[in-house]
């Protein structure tokens, strides 16, 4: 099992759009692709961590099935659609994928 972690940085003030645009954006445009509230959650930066950083955290299986999603996500207009309405409110060049290996 693997944990993808897509992280991004809210720009200042506008945290609560962010994470109110990717809950909905799970709702949306994840379901269609397995990505579900059983399989994912949103995190947001709190003690130690950013404050502006939200990230959506998927549990794969391996990275087969995250490719796979990606590809399905690709034929998705309103992904698109989504991507380029989050844009105000990200800080540019933070989005960033991070892959983890579960070991216990």
């Amino acid at each position: 099992m693997m944990v993808a972690r897509w992280c991004i940085d809210a720009k200042f003030g506008h945290k609560p759009e962010v994470v109110d645009s990717l809950t909905k954006w799970f709702n949306e445009v994840g379901s269609q692709i397995g990505w579900t509230k059983e399989n994912s959650r949103i995190l947001v930066g709190s003690v130690g961590a950013l404050e502006s950083s939200v990230i959506s955290e998927i549990t794969i299986a391996n990275l087969t099935e995250l490719n796979d999603a990606w590809q399905k996500l690709a034929q998705i207009d309103s992904h698109l659609e989504w991507s380029k309405n989050l844009e105000p409110y990200v800080v540019s060049g933070t989005p960033k994928w991070e892959i983890y290996r579960i070991i216990d």
